[in-house]
């Protein structure tokens, strides 16, 4: 399962450094630029960041939002031309940050963490989502190949609901809403993996599924380390000491607020069942193995008096020598007598053990 991929400076860097230690070839840069209002729309692709600064001048709400893996370069321009601060910077360029929000007067910089199952539940990926926002525009973002705000490109393209009669706090709110909710769909297909090794772990506790369930252990810690910080994100911008923060919005950062709680709620179930799992696991073999133990008890219990008879019958007495040598053997039925004894003993050591329910 893959976290991040982490990008760190060497220690003693100087704060602020754009700089790789180690380069990691990321998905292919592109940048899209969307500028409206409420009656204008524009949406175009950038080759250049400077193309941005001609949109910095105009009444309008920018959203500059970089999708794959951002060159130091472009960070910089980028930061230039908005004033973004530059330790914000650093850390958008190291993956791997803990969700943080970071007020830095005029702009608020957020780094949210963004769940993505990249091939089966087996591969999940948490990608670092990184936003600035000022008074009139809004720069994201995101490691991955695929932009996860198409939905909400397609709302501003199609001019749906409000978000274009509000300014770039509304977008933020649309932004952190969408991955946030992001996590729901992932919880779900967790539930049901959940829900599927149950069920085999109570039909048939094999060594086999130990190793799926120390691996949806860790899921689950990885998805409540990265997860739990954003609840204290949302509970920032809904106290706002920043006053980028709409109070109209206000309400809708805290509807956002409730979803973080609900995935928690969901996580720390998921993680009670899981534990419930191990328990399970534990107890269905220990179960077996005392069935196990219990049949081979009875049939060692049983064939102890079998063992003493023909025990007592194997000593090599002399009947010469005295009558009281075993005088059975010279008996016309003594060998099917002794059949017939160790016969009786086994079957009243059965009706003795079904009385007592011991099998």
């Amino acid at each position: 399962m893959a976290i991040f991929p982490k990008r760190y400076h060497p220690p003693g860097t100087s704060p602020g450094t754009l700089q790789h230690r180690e380069r990691v070839k990321g998905a292919p840069l592109k940048i899209l630029l969307t500028d409206y209002t409420a009656s204008e729309f524009t949406e175009q692709v950038l080759v250049h960041p400077e193309e941005s600064r001609a949109f910095l001048d105009r009444d309008t709400v920018t959203w500059i939002h970089v999708q794959g893996d951002a060159e130091a370069d472009t960070l910089r321009q980028l930061g230039a031309i908005f004033g973004l601060h530059h330790l914000a910077l650093e850390d958008v360029i190291n993956t791997g940050q803990r969700p943080k929000l970071d007020d830095y007067g005029e702009q608020i910089f957020a780094i949210m963490a963004h769940p993505v199952i990249v091939s089966g539940f087996c591969s999940l990926q948490m990608q670092q989502l990184s936003i600035f926002v000022g008074q009139d525009f809004i720069v994201s973002f995101h490691p991955g190949a695929t932009d996860p705000f198409a939905p909400v490109r397609n709302r501003l393209r199609d001019h749906v609901g409000r978000i274009r009669e509000r300014g770039p706090d509304y977008l933020l709110y649309a932004l952190l809403d969408l991955v946030i909710d992001e996590g729901f769909p992932i919880l779900e297909v967790l539930g049901d993996e959940i829900e599927q090794l149950e069920e085999r772990l109570l039909d048939s506790p094999t060594r086999e599924l130990l190793p799926q369930l120390h691996h949806i252990k860790r899921t689950m810690l990885v998805l409540r380390r990265m997860l739990w910080p954003q609840r204290e994100v949302l509970n920032s911008l809904v106290r706002d000491e920043s006053g980028l923060i709409a109070e109209q919005n206000q309400v809708y950062y805290r509807d956002c607020y409730d979803h973080t709680i609900q995935i928690m709620d969901l996580i720390e179930t998921y993680r009670d069942m899981v534990s419930g799992l191990l328990d399970i696991y534990l107890s269905s073999v220990s179960y077996h193995l005392n069935e196990i133990m219990r049949v081979l008890t009875m049939i060692a219990t049983i064939f102890i008096p079998l063992t003493f008879i023909v025990g007592i019958y194997g000593m090599n007495f002399d009947i010469a020598q005295s009558p009281w040598a075993m005088p059975e053997l010279h008996w016309y039925f003594g060998y099917p007598l002794v059949w017939l004894a160790m016969l009786g003993v086994v079957i009243g050591m059965v009706i003795y053990f079904k009385r007592k329910k011991w099998f």
